[in-house]
């Protein structure tokens, strides 16, 4: 785990994945209990946003700079090194 005072601009991008995760999960939250039309289709993109920010938070997690866009589509995929806990 990349350290904060030793890799700053690592930390905080790992950091803004996160707060990205977390704003929208708060939206899809509210969307869930107040959007009447709001469905399969709409959890399934929203979910996968937030996971998506999760992924590359995880992914982060290492790297003393932020990675190349060239790595994006693989850190935004669930990562083989973490398993869900029960």
């Amino acid at each position: 785990m990349i350290e904060r005072e030793k890799h700053p601009l690592g930390w905080y991008a790992m950091l803004d994945e996160l707060s990205d995760a977390h704003e929208h999960l708060g939206k899809l939250l509210e969307d869930l209990q107040h959007a009447a039309d709001y469905g399969e289709v709409e959890c399934r993109i929203d979910l996968g946003h937030v996971y998506a920010h999760l992924n590359r938070a995880w992914y982060q997690r290492q790297l003393e700079d932020y990675f190349p866009h060239d790595e994006w589509e693989a850190a935004s995929q669930f990562p083989a090194d973490l398993a869900p806990v029960g």
